[in-house]
Formats: C-alpha cells, sequence, structure tokens
C-alpha cells in the first residue's frame, strides 16, 4: 500500500495560459485544504466536481493565486487513490510557488512518471497500457496516436490475456493428468498440447511480424537520400519537408553534412535525411561530408538514390548504388529532371533498364506523390489494414513475445517426441511468465523502474 501523498505540475513547463497541478495520494484533500480557500472546503466538495477559489500561503497569509480546484476520490481516479488538480495561471513563478507550498504542507515531489505507476501498482492499467501513455505523448502523427490509445484501451492486453489464458488451461490439463493419471490417458493430453502450443505459435509469430510496422510508426522511418553531387537532394528535401530546409544552388558539392527533418508520410513519422553528394574529392572538407554521408546510408531504413537523367546513368551513380546494394538496405532509384530531357526516347530506355524506378521532376512536381506511396508501401508492407488490428509497436515486448515462442517451440518438440508431461509443462510455465512480463504480470522492480523513468514528470 502507497502511504505518501506526491505532486508534480502536469502541464509543460513555461508561460502558458494554465498550469495543472496533480496531487494524488491518501492525504491529498488534507494538504490541499491547508493552502485552499473556496465556498466549501476540499474535505467538504464533492467528488468530480470543480471550484473556484484562491491559493493563500498559511505562513504569510498572501494571495498566491486565483485558481480552479478539481476533487476526484478514490478509486474513481488515474491513480485510483485520491486527487486534487489544481488550475491555476500559467507561469513559472506560479506553479513553483504552489508546489512549494504544497510541499510545506506534507506532499513530496513526484518522481517522473509516478503518477502513472501509481496508476499500474493500484491495478488500474497493466504495464503495456502505462507504456502506451509515453507513446501517446510522443506520438508524431496521428495514426500512431490512434494505435497507442488503442493500447492503452487494452487492445494488446487482452490478446496476450487471451494466450495466456489458453496456457493456463492447457498446464491445467496436464496438472491433473500428473496427479490424477487414472483420469487421462498422457497421449491424448501430449497432443493436445502438441496442437495448442501450435497455435499459440502461430498467433505469436502474427504479433511478432507486425512490430515491423509497429516500430516504424513509434519510433520513425530513417530515409536517406542519397546521390552523387547537383541531382536535386536538397531540392527534393525541401519539397518533401514543404520549407527550405536545405541550400539549393547550381554549385556541385554545395551540401557538407546531413540535414535531418521529420515529416509526416501518409501517417508515417519520417526522418528525412539531405546527405552530400557522394564522389571521390580532394576537398577535406567535402570529404568529411561524404564519409557523413555512407555513414547515414549505413544507418538508414530505407534510401532514396536520385540521379539527374539528364546527364545519364555514369559511374559515381553506380558507385552509390554499390555503397546502398553493399549495406543490403531497401532502396528506390529516382530519375530527376525529366523536364529537361526532351527527348522520350531517352527516357523510355531508362523505364526499360531500370524497372521499378521512378521518373521525377522536382522542378515540375512530377513523381513526388508516387515516391511518397513508396516510402509507405515499404513501412507498412502492403498491410494497411493492420491498423484494425492487435499491432506490436514496443521492442521491450516483442523481445519478450520471441522468448515465449521459443519455449511454447520446445514445449511443441517435446509434445512431438513423447517427453514426460512434466517437462512439457516447465516450457509452458517459462512461456508465461515471458507473456507476464509484457503486461507486468511477472515483471521484476528494475524492469518497472526503468520504464516509469522513462515518462515525463507529472505523467
Amino acid at each position: 500500500m502507497i502511504n505518501d501523498t506526491i505532486a508534480g505540475v502536469s502541464t509543460a513547463v513555461g508561460n502558458s495560459g494554465i498550469s495543472v497541478i496533480r496531487l494524488s495520494g491518501p492525504e491529498a484533500f488534507l494538504i490541499a485544504d491547508k493552502i485552499f480557500k473556496g465556498k466549501y472546503t476540499v474535505s467538504e466538495q464533492k467528488s468530480h466536481t470543480i471550484q473556484y477559489g484562491k491559493i493563500i500561503s498559511n505562513e504569510t497569509k498572501e494571495v498566491i493565486d486565483e485558481v480552479l480546484l478539481s476533487k476526484m476520490e478514490a478509486p474513481r481516479t488515474y491513480t485510483r487513490e485520491n486527487v486534487v488538480e489544481i488550475s491555476s495561471h500559467g507561469g513559472y513563478t506560479i506553479a513553483v510557488s504552489l508546489l512549494n507550498l504544497l510541499y510545506k504542507n506534507g506532499a513530496r515531489p513526484a518522481e517522473p512518471g509516478e503518477f502513472t505507476k501509481r496508476a499500474f501498482l493500484n491495478g488500474r492499467i497493466d504495464l503495456s497500457q502505462a507504456e502506451a501513455v509515453m507513446d501517446i505523448i510522443q506520438a508524431r502523427t496521428q495514426r500512431v496516436s490512434k494505435i497507442a490509445v488503442k493500447q492503452l484501451e487494452g487492445s494488446v492486453s487482452q490478446k496476450l490475456n487471451e494466450i495466456r489464458e489458453r496456457i493456463i488451461t492447457l498446464l491445467s490439463d496436464i496438472e491433473v493428468n500428473l496427479d490424477y493419471p487414472e483420469y487421462d490417458a498422457e497421449e491424448i493430453t501430449l497432443s493436445k498440447a502438441e496442437r495448442a502450443a501450435e497455435e499459440i505459435i502461430n498467433e505469436l509469430d502474427g504479433l511478432i511480424r507486425s512490430f515491423h510496422y509497429g516500430k516504424l510508426l513509434r519510433e520513425g522511418m530513417d530515409v536517406v537520400i542519397a546521390g552523387r553531387p547537383n541531382v536535386g537532394k536538397s531540392s527534393l528535401m525541401n519539397r518533401l519537408t514543404r520549407k527550405n530546409r536545405s541550400i539549393v544552388t547550381d554549385i556541385p558539392g554545395t551540401t557538407r553534412d546531413t540535414v535531418e527533418e521529420y515529416v509526416n508520410i501518409k501517417g508515417i513519422p519520417v526522418k528525412l535525411v539531405d546527405t552530400a553528394g557522394v564522389r571521390d574529392t580532394f576537398d577535406r572538407v567535402e570529404q568529411q561530408g561524404v564519409e557523413r554521408s555512407i555513414k547515414a546510408i549505413s544507418d538508414a531504413d530505407f534510401v532514396i538514390i536520385l540521379i539527374d537523367i539528364s546527364k545519364g546513368f555514369i559511374t559515381e551513380d553506380q558507385d552509390v548504388l554499390n555503397k546502398v546494394l553493399g549495406e543490403n538496405k531497401p532502396y528506390v532509384l529516382c530519375f530527376n529532371k525529366t523536364d529537361l530531357v526532351k527527348d522520350k526516347q531517352t527516357i523510355n530506355e531508362f523505364i526499360n533498364s531500370y524497372p521499378g524506378a521512378i521518373l521525377m521532376s522536382i522542378y515540375e512536381d512530377t513523381g513526388i506523390d508516387e515516391l511518397e506511396e513508396r516510402i509507405f508501401g515499404y513501412a507498412t508492407e502492403n498491410r494497411q489494414d493492420m491498423d484494425n488490428q492487435v499491432l506490436i509497436t514496443n521492442a521491450r515486448h516483442e523481445s519478450q513475445l520471441r522468448k515465449a515462442k521459443e519455449l511454447l517451440e520446445s514445449a511443441h518438440r517435446a509434445s512431438q517426441l513423447n517427453m514426460t508431461l512434466d517437462m512439457v509443462a516447465l516450457d509452458l510455465k517459462a512461456a508465461l511468465e515471458e507473456l507476464g512480463k509484457i503486461t507486468g504480470h511477472h515483471a521484476d522492480e528494475d524492469v518497472i523502474n526503468a520504464i516509469f523513468s522513462r515518462f515525463c514528470l507529472g505523467k
């Protein structure tokens, strides 16, 4: 049981219209009573109502601010504890003054994520739902936010709990057979375990495969624009970001360093990286830019290789392609400056020689939509319906799913080989524990503390 009361600012630090200070714990109402003066004391105020009043220092008797105070009695609160939320005027000075008053009157400063941690410890949400709270806060696109909200509502938890229940049922059958072998045949139970394990393995496989899309949604996708100098990389960067983010000139080698910018491509958060032109050069500064370009290609999730079609596919273009192929990176060839090519036969030859390439004119704004569609297609692997399925977006969850799958595969093999039921049960229990680490049923304290330490203060 948690015996202390915590306080923290739940809105962003800095000047704003309002600041919200949250107080949670068994003494929340009594502490608020010491500094709040309204029509009613906080203890007398009805739950889930708001009243106007003033915050007054109980030492100097000075009015600190005029506020609105919300009272929420446990257990119908975010933390399942008594909660008070004070909406004051925004600004750093007021927020600090209010917090100091609360600390002097019995509250202690909340740690990062402690309000959500209490919601977890008090059974309101499980660990995967708690992590979804931070995903909602950090979501860069509506698509990411939508999936995080579903996870907060329990989409992942419900699926995993269904799988865990099936494993528990199977373990119960095995335990009955071990304790009372005369009531069931061991061969029948082994056969049942084999079929059940295979079905669960297939379900876990589906969840694990969804992580490709989920990871890109949650963490964003690194897309590098690569090519030799003066093929239009910076112009493409500016077009995709709708900003003049990169310097554009006719002088080859203008870009000397990588330039990064986040964009939203059909709901996928994408970090675009404009790189220096890749070529052999004696300029020491440009050489460093080329080295950084090569490193960016190595770190990329996807590479756009831009080529000036008006100059043809030359040796330097092949060098860039070879570097991308050497890193085994997914890529798309984009032949830019088609507006400068008057001979359609030349364009047709490129289409035939490089199937799958995109014809583009940044100047005439053609080929951009097709490029965005190609990036989106890679991210989703043509599985746009994944938005309506249970999706794994967290690397910790994916790791635990893989461990659980390995243990279930071991149980499946043991069943096939007619090994003893207690051997099968050991693997099933271990798999159950790995799945429980995702939702918090079996998570140790260090893991829990590490997860909540990444949260912002006041959440």
